[in-house]
């Protein structure tokens, strides 16, 4: 008896139970069918999710301070600023500061010669990480592709600082790894000027900067790679498809979405230059490659204490990359790309 009683008690809570739960899930269902929606606050999602927003407050934080609270210093460009008597007591310009840059040979000089060598660092460096993301996806070992992927992608990670000391005890003219082992094969009788002569200069500049950054491409298109259906290969292989063909015809498509938004990115930096990698380099005997924008803009205006002049090359490396940006954004949309904005 005592055992019934206790059984039917047992069988009577579930039941309650399951009517509440079944309730509340027919309550539920009658409220959604119903249309009713139930408004969230903004003081009841800060009470629930506060910490969420105080650890976004501080990058947020950093980016107004570091990148928009300076921009009220752009307007030194249209004064004849000086540090001593700041803003309210240096003289007011106009558009002078940019006809006086744009009328400066040393300027001119800087532009073209940092254009050529953007253009050549597009041509060589960019296509690099294709081929390589492409010969690494069909290897079929896995152990020697993960430490192929790490070798080639450590480089990006290393200052050019780091860098340049690599390259001067590599291409010393006579002590120079490079050099010595030429000389000691009996290829060459005496040592290359790859870092004193202005062409063996260029050439080595332009490989060393593919050689630094080759490895973070290579690993963007490698996740691009792998975004793709394996079913595709299998059916290629079904239908006789060599390996050439089924990198042109599955991989080469697959991955053009991301090649194509990161050449946008690339040709924005046209008008960019790099200082501490030609600082690193650069040398006097070959000045007339080495000096670009960034040394034009730290000789002529931090070095001499011309601030207007460093800040109106500033903007004006920031507008031709921005509209070489949106141009070749338009271009690859007009082509059926999805481009990137």
């Amino acid at each position: 008896m005592i055992e019934c009683a206790i059984l039917k008690t047992i069988k009577g809570n579930i039941l309650h139970y399951k009517k509440e739960k079944g309730g509340d899930k027919l309550w539920q269902k009658a409220t959604i069918s119903k249309g009713v929606k139930t408004k969230t606050t903004w003081a009841n999602a800060l009470k629930r999710d506060w910490q969420l927003y105080l650890l976004l407050m501080i990058p947020v934080a950093l980016v107004v301070i570091f990148n928009y609270a300076s921009y009220g210093g752009i307007r030194m460009v249209f004064m004849d600023y000086k540090p001593a008597k700041g803003y309210a007591g240096s003289k007011w310009v106009g558009w002078a500061t940019f006809q006086k840059v744009f009328k400066d040979k040393d300027f001119i000089r800087a532009l073209k010669s940092s254009i050529v060598f953007n253009l050549l660092d597009l041509a060589v460096g960019f296509p690099m990480p294709i081929i390589l993301a492409l010969i690494l996806n069909e290897l079929r070992f896995p152990r020697f592709k993960k430490v192929t992927q790490t070798i080639l992608y450590l480089p990006h990670f290393l200052s050019w600082v780091i860098v340049g000391s690599v390259a001067y005890q590599m291409f010393r003219p006579t002590t120079g790894m490079v050099n010595v082992f030429l000389m000691n094969a009996g290829i060459i009788q005496n040592g290359i000027p790859f870092l004193t002569e202005k062409w063996h200069w260029a050439v080595t500049y332009l490989l060393i900067g593919v050689w630094q950054g080759m490895g973070w491409g290579t690993i963007i298109y490698l996740a691009a790679i792998t975004g793709i259906s394996g079913e595709l290969y299998e059916a290629a292989m079904i239908d006789g498809a060599n390996r050439w063909q089924r990198m042109w015809n599955i991989t080469l498509p697959g991955i053009r979405g991301t090649v194509v938004t990161l050449l946008i990115m690339n040709l924005g930096k046209v008008m960019g230059s790099n200082y501490e990698r030609l600082d690193q380099f650069g040398n006097t005997q070959v000045k007339d490659f080495s000096y670009q924008l960034a040394i034009y803009i730290y000789d002529k205006g931090l070095a001499s204490a011309k601030f207007s002049m460093a800040t109106a090359v500033g903007i004006f490396q920031s507008l031709v990359g921005l509209v070489l940006v949106l141009l070749s954004d338009r271009n690859c949309k007009m082509l059926g790309e999805e481009g990137l904005l």
